[in-house]
């Protein structure tokens, strides 16, 4: 079972992660490439809630290939493109991320492949071996 890690000799997490989360030695990996607000049929929705949601259901999909869940991420690493996203970005994490809530960085970014993506998210997830 992997273990968060929030020492009390630094300060508490701003939001809803785990300033760190201990994987054990006998636990497969999977790291997700970042995954974008699209569709199988090429559909990018309007906002950043609507991407995000698409975002983590494509993580999803990823993880159920590898016979994970949601509840196996260790690590998130998100990117939107303004402040402005912060808010409906952490809204629609929280409603996918386990608890205890993973590692998780959320970085600003100036945009990407095209123009319409405002978030993009990467993750790092772990179970017991086989």
């Amino acid at each position: 079972m992997s273990r968060a890690l929030t020492p009390l000799t630094i300060r508490r997490p701003f939001a809803r992660y785990s300033h760190a989360v201990e994987v054990p030695a006998d636990h497969r990996l999977v790291f997700a490439s970042g995954q974008l607000g699209i569709d199988a049929n090429d559909t990018v929705p309007e906002g950043v809630e609507a991407q995000a949601r698409l975002c983590f259901q494509n993580v999803g999909a990823i993880l159920a290939d590898a016979g994970m869940g949601f509840e196996n991420i260790v690590r998130i690493n998100a990117f939107v493109t303004g402040r402005e996203h912060l808010p409906g970005y952490m809204r629609v994490r929280d409603e996918f991320a386990g608890t205890p809530p993973p590692a998780s960085t959320l970085m600003i970014v100036s945009g990407f492949a095209r123009e319409e993506f405002v978030v993009e998210i990467e993750v790092i997830a772990a179970k017991a071996a086989l």
